[in-house]
């Protein structure tokens, strides 16, 4: 435990923090969840929509602090990848569900090759 009181107050300005900064990484979760819900749904105008929050959402986090740049920008691209996927893809066309191969016969097992025997190592002769 900590006995100065600046150490005290260190401790407490980094719990509330944290906390803070675990409420805005939720959201940002909470902000891709809404953009593949609606990728999902085929709304394109939905879409757009959500995927513009999130952006900024993350630009936000970045420029406080509470998230790298570098994921913030990994998880601003899978969401504009799933995003343009909507938009390249037919509305009117939904993939059918591929059926499942027929699972191959097992080969039978071949008998086990008949291994001659080693010849015996020849002793050295003392000299």
């Amino acid at each position: 435990m900590a006995n100065l009181k600046s150490s005290k107050k260190d401790i407490r300005r980094s719990t509330e923090k944290a906390a803070a900064n675990k409420s805005v990484r939720t959201s940002l979760k909470t902000y891709t969840k809404k953009v593949a819900q609606a990728v999902d749904s085929g709304d394109a105008s939905a879409t757009a929509k959500a995927v513009s929050q999130a952006q900024k959402n993350f630009d936000k986090a970045v420029q406080r602090g509470i998230v790298h740049k570098n994921q913030a920008a990994r998880r601003k691209s899978r969401i504009m990848s799933r995003a343009a996927a909507l938009a390249n893809a037919a509305p009117a066309e939904a993939p059918a569900p591929k059926a499942k191969a027929a699972a191959k016969p097992k080969a039978e097992a071949k008998p086990a090759a008949a291994k001659p025997k080693a010849a015996p190592k020849a002793k050295k002769a003392d000299a």
